[in-house]
């Protein structure tokens, strides 16, 4: 067989490989959301995400999963922006302030690597034991605590990714015409304002979706979150609870949940694409 013939023959393999990984990814997600449709959807309704659990609603009566939405939306968003304000500027700093290719800059990123793989129950663990340290009970804040933990190296590993997709060039333009590396973190996050809000995305998907760190830090309440010092019902939680009755009306409250969590984090989605999208028409 020719040289020709077998680089024609790889790629033939490779194009069907890459169709079935395709026609495999696809099909799982259409299995996932097709479930969640399947055994929520009848128990949707806005009775359910519109009043906070009743009496008996664990054992299939009254009340709703409006508690769990406020929590998690409160959680998730407070960490996220917690978690944007510190990766941003560790992300310039590693970038601009700290010279390429040095020790600290590959320690950084090594580090922020590592963090980037801990499991979310470490993070639970780490945060619970600063909470015991600081006097702090279970409560909305020992959430937002863990979960900027962890979702901080998501943010700078995403802001790093995106910042060396700049041409080198652009910077040395930058300090040639007498710029100060402050002024040249502001053009280079202008550069990738359309990223960021991808970095955004990511952290928070991570946010409102877990449930290890939040489980030993957040507690759980039926009642409506005020306070960051009181503890919060998440929708994971709230799922990993429902799922856990043996009552069938409980479970398929808990598909319900899924899918109240999953149509949150399509409106996400789209939001970020729409603001990504409007922001990448202006970028210059």
């Amino acid at each position: 067989m020719s040289n020709i013939k077998k680089r024609l023959l790889k790629e033939k393999i490779a194009k069907v490989a890459m169709q079935l990984s395709g026609i495999t990814i696809t099909g799982s997600l259409f299995f996932i959301i097709g479930t969640i449709l399947y055994q929520g959807l009848p128990y949707l309704s806005w009775e359910m995400i519109s009043q906070a659990p009743k009496g008996g609603f664990y054992i299939g009566k009254e009340g709703g999963i409006l508690n769990a939405i406020l929590g998690s939306m409160y959680l998730a968003t407070f960490s996220t922006l917690l978690a944007t304000l510190i990766g941003i500027p560790i992300s310039i700093f590693l970038n601009v302030y700290v010279k390429s290719g040095s020790f600290l800059e590959r320690s950084c990123k090594l580090l922020f690597d590592v963090l980037f793989g801990i499991p979310s129950i470490v993070y639970g663990a780490i945060a619970f034991s600063i909470m015991i340290w600081m006097g702090i009970r279970a409560s909305l804040l020992g959430g937002i605590i863990t979960i900027t933990l962890l979702t901080i190296p998501i943010v700078v590993r995403t802001i790093d990714e995106l910042l060396k997709t700049i041409p080198v060039d652009l910077k040395h333009v930058t300090f040639s015409l007498g710029a100060t590396r402050w002024e040249l973190a502001k053009i280079l996050l202008k550069y990738i304002k359309p990223g960021i809000f991808t970095a955004i995305l990511l952290a928070f998907g991570r946010a409102i979706g877990d449930v290890a760190g939040v489980l030993l830090t957040t507690g759980f309440s039926d009642n409506l979150p005020k306070y960051v010092d009181e503890p919060a019902a998440t929708l994971p939680l709230a799922i990993f609870f429902q799922l856990s009755s043996p009552i069938p009306e409980v479970q398929g409250r808990a598909y319900a949940s899924a899918l109240v969590l999953t149509f949150i984090i399509l409106i996400i989605v789209i939001c970020t694409h729409l603001l990504a999208s409007k922001q990448q028409k202006h970028k210059i």
